[in-house]
């Protein structure tokens, strides 16, 4: 099976299955010299588990394991392993639907191109596989912090209950964001989201939304022309998420609906150096970074799985029925996609920065 790595030398392998023994991924390989521990690993892994009064009741620590890579607290150049156990799997749960193809799911899909498919919870195609994009994205982010990179996700919007936070602070914008069940700066558009989340979970259905990512700090020059652009890698890594349907750069679709005079960026001096003056380019002119915030919005489908009464085919008897998806799921994925999205941007722009040698392959002194 191709499709399960990311980038070219920061390189991202996943591999485990929703209700298979464990998740993990394999990161070939960040530079030598960086420490790094299972609690840098696990701190993110705590925002993206389950739990809570708006997630799925699965009960998953996803305590990490680094298996190599590291010796005496820091990266040693080879690929670093890491491990998650499924500790609440529960597969069985699947069986009374295992000939049925789940509306909304890869079922089909996957079935279409293997002939075969695991059907305890969708298998590879399950967004459990996020676990391990995490732990990478973990690497990635605090590699990024040593270069004075930071990187901020939130809600930006649920169920067309949209934020429009300053984008100027964004440490308040992740202090409120991690304030709340919903990631959301707000804290008025936060109680909106959550009332109507709950409101949908009640009658077995759910709801979706739009994660927004801020990256500051990005030198000017990032990225390759034509083909490799950064902009291209992005939309790339991103869609590559389980639920995203779409994928946005600064001023996104918004920008068909004006006119150049008023979405191109005035260019400036600031400080002796060139800056643009607002930001609808989202950080990124021909694919190549211009030194402003890069801005990157993902839409996010409804959670497919709800227990509303659809119309399916059972694929045993080749008949059509209904189906009624019942078990532990999210009746809206949005809050727990947040570092996801983090994640993949934050190892899209390690691999174009160490492509470009300015992350060095060992952060130590020669």
């Amino acid at each position: 099976m191709s499709g399960n790595f990311f980038g070219r030398i920061f390189r991202v392998y996943t591999w485990g299955e929703s209700h298979g023994k464990a998740v993990g991924c394999v990161v070939d390989s960040p530079p030598a010299g960086l420490n790094l521990s299972e609690e840098d690993i696990q701190k993110e892994l705590d925002r993206r588990k389950p739990g809570g009064k708006l997630a799925s009741k699965r009960k998953e620590e996803d305590e990490v394991e680094i298996l190599s890579g590291v010796f005496e607290g820091m990266t040693t150049g080879t690929p670093v392993s890491m491990i998650v156990f499924n500790k609440d799997a529960k597969p069985d749960a699947y069986k009374p639907i295992k000939d049925l193809i789940r509306p909304g799911h890869a079922d089909y899909t996957y079935l279409a191109k293997f002939g075969f498919r695991d059907w305890r919870g969708g298998g590879r195609s399950s967004a459990r596989e996020t676990v391990a994009r995490v732990a990478a994205g973990a690497i990635a982010k605090k590699l990024l912090s040593k270069f004075g990179i930071k990187i901020v996700g939130f809600t930006k919007e649920i169920a067309g209950i949209v934020c429009e936070p300053d984008l100027s602070d964004i440490e308040s914008i992740l202090k409120m964001a991690e304030s709340n069940a919903v990631r959301c700066p707000d804290l008025e558009k936060a109680k909106l989201m959550e009332e109507k989340i709950i409101e949908v979970m009640k009658k077995g259905d759910s709801v979706g939304g739009v994660v927004e990512v801020v990256v500051r700090n990005v030198p000017p020059g990032i990225g390759e022309p034509v083909f490799d652009k950064l902009d291209a890698r992005l939309a790339y890594a991103v869609m590559s998420v389980p639920a995203v349907k779409g994928v946005e750069i600064g001023s996104g679709f918004a920008c068909a609906k004006i006119t150049g005079s008023k979405h191109n960026d005035p260019v400036i001096l600031k400080n002796g150096k060139i800056r643009f003056e607002t930001n609808n380019a989202g950080g990124i002119l021909g694919g190549i970074s211009n030194g402003e915030d890069i801005i990157v919005r993902a839409a996010i489908k409804p959670t497919p799985s709800i227990s509303i009464p659809q119309k399916t085919v059972n694929i045993k008897s080749m008949s059509e029925t209904e189906i009624v998806v019942k078990g532990r799921h999210d009746p809206c994925i949005v809050p727990r996609a947040v570092p996801v999205i983090e994640a993949m941007v934050a190892i899209t722009i390690v691999d174009f920065m160490m492509i470009q040698g300015l992350i060095p392959r060992t952060l130590l002194e020669s």
